[in-house]
C-alpha cells in the first residue's frame, strides 16, 4: 500500500506556495507571530485570495496528477465543508467556477510558476469569481452529498490510459494497480471486481449509483 502523503500534503504545499507569492505581488497576507504566513488567517475567504486559492490548488492537483483528479479533490473537499446554508450553496458556486477555472490553466501550465502567472492575469481579466454577489453560475457536477461505504478513485493513469494509482477516499491510502486487485482479491473491497483484457487484469467498480464513480 501506498501513502497518504503527497497526495493530501500536496494541497498545503500548493497552499504555502501560493501565499508567500500573493504576499509579495498581491497584499500582505495575514502573520502568525512568528511572522510566519497564517493560512487559516481573518481575509482569506469570499475574496479575491479565496478566488486564487481554490483556482492554484485545482491547477496543481492537474499537473502532478489529472483535471478528473483535481475534480474529484475538489469536490471532496466541498463535502467536508457541508452547510445547507443559502450562503454555503453561493459560496460553494464561487469555489467550484474557481476550481474549474485552475483545470483549465493547469491543463495548460507545464510549471508552477507559469500557472500562478496566468491565473493572476485571469483574475486581472475577470475570469475567476471574487465576489459572492457574481452571478454567474458552475454548470458541472456539484457536491457529493454522501459517499459509498467503499469509495475508491484512480488518480494516475499511464501513457496509453490505463489506470496505474487508486485512492481509497475513506482510509487516505494510496494503491497501485496490484495492491488494489491483490485487496479485492482478499475481499477488502466489496463493490470492486477484476476483469481481465488482452492487456492484463485491472479493477472496477461493480456498483455504478454514484456519479462521481470514475472506475465505471
Amino acid at each position: 500500500m501506498g501513502n497518504i502523503l503527497k497526495i493530501y500534503h500536496l494541497k498545503d504545499e500548493a497552499l504555502i506556495d501560493l501565499y508567500n507569492r500573493l504576499d509579495k505581488d498581491l497584499r500582505p497576507m495575514p502573520k502568525k507571530s512568528d511572522r510566519s504566513i497564517d493560512p487559516y488567517g481573518l481575509g482569506l475567504e469570499d475574496n479575491d485570495v479565496d478566488a486564487l486559492r481554490h483556482a492554484y490548488i485545482s491547477g496543481v492537483y492537474t499537473m502532478e496528477y489529472s483535471e478528473e483528479t483535481a475534480e474529484l479533490m475538489g469536490r471532496l473537499n466541498e463535502l467536508t465543508s457541508f452547510d445547507s446554508s443559502s450562503t454555503s450553496a453561493v459560496s460553494e458556486n464561487m469555489d467550484l467556477w474557481n476550481n474549474a477555472v485552475g483545470r483549465t490553466f493547469g491543463k495548460k501550465s507545464k510549471t508552477w510558476d507559469e500557472l500562478y502567472l496566468s491565473l493572476m492575469k485571469a483574475l486581472k481579466d475577470n475570469q475567476l469569481i471574487i465576489d459572492l454577489k457574481d452571478d454567474r453560475k458552475y454548470k458541472g457536477d456539484k457536491k457529493i452529498k454522501r459517499m459509498p461505504k467503499f469509495f475508491v478513485i484512480k488518480i494516475k493513469e499511464n501513457k496509453t490510459g490505463a489506470n496505474t494509482e487508486f485512492l481509497d477516499v475513506r482510509k487516505k491510502i494510496v494503491m497501485t494497480k496490484i495492491d488494489f486487485i491483490a485487496a479485492i482479491r482478499q475481499g477488502k473491497y466489496p463493490g470492486y471486481a477484476i476483469k481481465k483484457h488482452s492487456s492484463g487484469e485491472f479493477p472496477y467498480s461493480t456498483r455504478d449509483k454514484f456519479s462521481f464513480n470514475n472506475l465505471g
